[in-house]
């Protein structure tokens, strides 16, 4: 499984506005060009984020885009999410196994159900405090 670019380039982003802290805002084209992000690709971003309730924006001299949240309140899973959906490691997972004619005596299905649930479990736990502070998380 690969995350998006544009899951990537999202976890970018909000990390940078992590490190500006909750308070302030940063142009999208500081972002795009620090993060070196594509603009167009930013604002596509920054749009899904912010109809997630991840990032705040206003427009006009004193605007630009910010945290909705406090970094400790938005995790990894959450950003992936916002932009790439529910993260999926085979189709089997989803859907209770009912896409696959081996799902009755499937030897490989638990494991794909007990990866997703560790994936989605550590990227849920992992905040963007965590991320920008540099901690790391044992197990």
């Amino acid at each position: 499984m690969q995350i998006t670019r544009q899951a990537d380039y999202a976890v970018r982003a909000v990390a940078y506005l992590a490190r500006l802290g909750l308070e302030r805002r940063a142009a999208t084209s500081q972002i795009a060009k620090e993060q070196k992000i594509p603009p167009s690709f930013l604002a596509k971003i920054v749009s899904q984020l912010s109809v997630a309730g991840l990032l705040q924006t206003s427009r006009g001299a004193r605007g630009g885009v910010a945290l909705a949240r406090s970094p400790e309140e938005i995790s990894l899973l959450e950003v992936v999410e916002a932009i790439d959906g529910p993260i999926m490691l085979n189709d089997c997972v989803a859907d209770g196994g009912s896409s696959c004619t081996f799902s009755e005596d499937c030897p490989i299905r638990p494991i794909w159900c007990d990866a997703q649930i560790e994936l989605v479990d550590r990227l849920k736990r992992t905040t963007f405090s965590e991320v920008t502070n540099g901690h790391k998380r044992q197990n």
